[in-house]
């Protein structure tokens, strides 16, 4: 079989005023501080269409950063990646107004509850039909463990452990609940989706407990044609999670959930300054 070499472009940003481009918001050409206008996502979900790339890949955090001189002065005076908005909720906006972008979206599993993010993500994958990806990550700013009921941040390998427990629960939502023929939508006999093809989960662990069935209807877009690449759980706690590509077709980043971004190849930094 011949590997698949082609190169997959993906934008980078960051919904907020400066991330990887500080200072450039000062540029008179600057569009940047118009990040929490759908307006300006829409536009550039459009230009990456036109230039033909694969997806945009959005960073979040859910901390301020403050760490130098024990404060966010600095951060607020340069507009470093604050402030922030939720980067999810443009998602549906932009694929409305593109047809062929995928869309990689950072959200940190510690702060979410599998049984509304699993919803979540496959509402997405509706209505973006199968071009949306989530990128996981554990969050580990200190200063957003304080701000969400913590004293302090939860140790790195707590934190791992966390997130397997928390994939363990989605994919038994995504995989175990709905079978594939469950929706039967038969007007006749006015019958939407058949009972006894639905069902409850029952997971009780040390970190989620979720008894019941997914709210959603499955199979969504994206999982009725690549539901058989799941990813691997998040082992080896105590070391980075980066893994050699797959000798297949496609490879994926290391860190994000195969929906729509499992093509992703190499990521080809796209700034809207």
């Amino acid at each position: 079989m011949t590997r698949d070499r082609r190169i997959r472009f993906n934008g980078f940003k960051c919904s907020t005023v400066a991330h990887t481009t500080a200072g450039l918001w000062r540029h008179p050409n600057s569009q940047s501080h118009r990040y929490k206008e759908l307006s300006f996502w829409i536009e550039l979900a459009q230009t990456l269409e036109r230039g033909k790339f694969d997806s945009l890949f959005v960073a979040d955090a859910l901390g301020v950063l403050d760490v130098y001189r024990g404060s966010p002065e600095q951060t607020l005076r340069e507009g470093l990646q604050t402030p922030t908005d939720d980067p999810l909720l443009a998602v549906s906006a932009m694929a409305a107004a593109t047809k062929h972008l995928g869309f990689g979206i950072t959200v940190a599993s510690l702060y979410e509850l599998p049984y509304l993010f699993a919803r979540k993500m496959t509402t997405l994958d509706h209505l973006t039909d199968g071009r949306i990806g989530w990128n996981i990550v554990t969050s580990a700013l200190d200063s957003a463990a304080r701000n969400l009921g913590r004293e302090d941040q939860i140790a790195h390998d707590e934190r791992y452990a966390m997130t397997d427990a928390f994939m363990e629960v989605v994919y038994k939502l995504w995989e175990g609940s709905w079978q594939d023929d469950a929706v039967v939508h038969d007007r006749a006999s006015g019958i939407y989706a058949d009972p006894a093809k639905v069902h409850a989960i029952g997971h009780k662990g040390r970190y989620y407990s979720v008894p019941g069935i997914f709210l959603f209807q499955l199979p969504s877009p994206w999982w009725r044609h690549h539901r058989r690449k799941r990813i691997r759980p998040l082992r080896n706690r105590a070391k980075p999670l980066v893994r050699p590509a797959p000798a297949s077709s496609s490879a994926r980043t290391a860190t994000s959930l195969p929906i729509s971004m499992s093509s992703m190849a190499a990521l080809a930094t796209f700034s809207a300054i």
